[in-house]
């Protein structure tokens, strides 16, 4: 699998709406970080749909190479 993109080497904090959806990007290449805007097209890279469990801030990933993407894990630290 090829490497996404590292559009930043720290977590997005975002507000989301408890029962909402959300579509992290994974290839790193979009404009509209941490969602996808449809760049990972013709790769093989797929956005990774959150689903909110509660109101609140979730930090999405901003490296691209979390353990537990969608979300942050602390893997850029080491990057």
């Amino acid at each position: 699998m090829a490497e996404p993109d590292i559009p930043q080497k720290e977590p997005y904090a975002v507000e989301v709406e408890r029962g909402r959806s959300y579509f992290w990007c994974r290839c790193g290449k979009s404009a509209k970080q941490p969602f996808c805007d449809a760049s990972h097209k013709g790769t093989e890279f797929t956005p990774v749909r959150y689903k909110a469990e509660k109101t609140g801030t979730v930090y999405f990933c901003g490296c691209k190479r979390s353990g537990n993407a969608p979300l942050c894990d602390g893997t850029h630290k080491a990057l």
